[in-house]
């Protein structure tokens, strides 16, 4: 399967999925992980596990049009305002995908001993179907996504600079995940762009 050929669609059914490859060179890439790095309002996660308050290694930063608020893991977060870079990344990836996003999640993996468990962005807010725009920058990382009822798995590598785009029923019948690995050294940034429904 040619990865770089946005008509294919990742998954086998029920769901879409599409790579588009690199959106950013390996400089300009670099440019802006930099710049989101030390520009961002990186908080850690937080979550309500098991009636425990617990905070991650994983850092996050939200953002929006609007001080949307946006619930999951029982935590509620409010967008901050776009900065600069934010709104500059947006109307690009806007532009490839043909799609309007409203708000963004950002997260910041230290390095591979930092992942996602399985699990599907089908919060009411966002609404259904939704599409998800996927940024990433820094470390390339293993991404995986497994169907709830079959259990068929699809793996591919996110490089840095590169865009990965959920859609359709995706979320309805596939999980995702971002597997930790040993190998994995350095920092990587995921931009996630949505579109927020209240």
């Amino acid at each position: 399967m040619d990865l770089f050929n946005t008509s294919n669609n990742l998954l086998p059914y029920d769901g879409k999925v599409e790579y588009h490859g690199f959106l950013y060179d390996q400089v300009s890439a670099q440019k802006y992980y930099q710049i989101l790095l030390e520009d961002l309002d990186w908080k850690p996660d937080e979550a309500i596990m098991f009636g425990k308050h617990i905070k991650t290694k994983r850092k996050v930063a939200w953002y929006g049009n609007e001080q949307f608020s946006y619930t999951y893991s029982k935590v509620t977060k409010t967008a901050l305002p776009w900065t600069f870079t934010l709104q500059t990344i947006k109307k690009q990836v806007e532009a490839v995908t043909e799609t309007t996003y409203n708000s963004c999640l950002c997260n910041l993996y230290h390095d591979g001993s930092e992942g996602m468990a399985w699990h599907s962005d089908d919060e009411k807010a966002l609404g259904t179907p939704t599409t998800i725009a996927s940024l990433t920058f820094g470390a390339a990382r293993k991404f995986a996504f497994k169907h709830k009822r079959t259990k068929e798995k699809v793996d591919l590598i996110l490089e840095s600079g590169s865009l990965l785009v959920m859609k359709e029923d995706t979320q309805l019948h596939w999980l995702h995940r971002l597997p930790p690995s040993k190998k994995v050294t350095k920092a990587r940034i995921n931009l996630t762009f949505r579109q927020m429904r209240f």
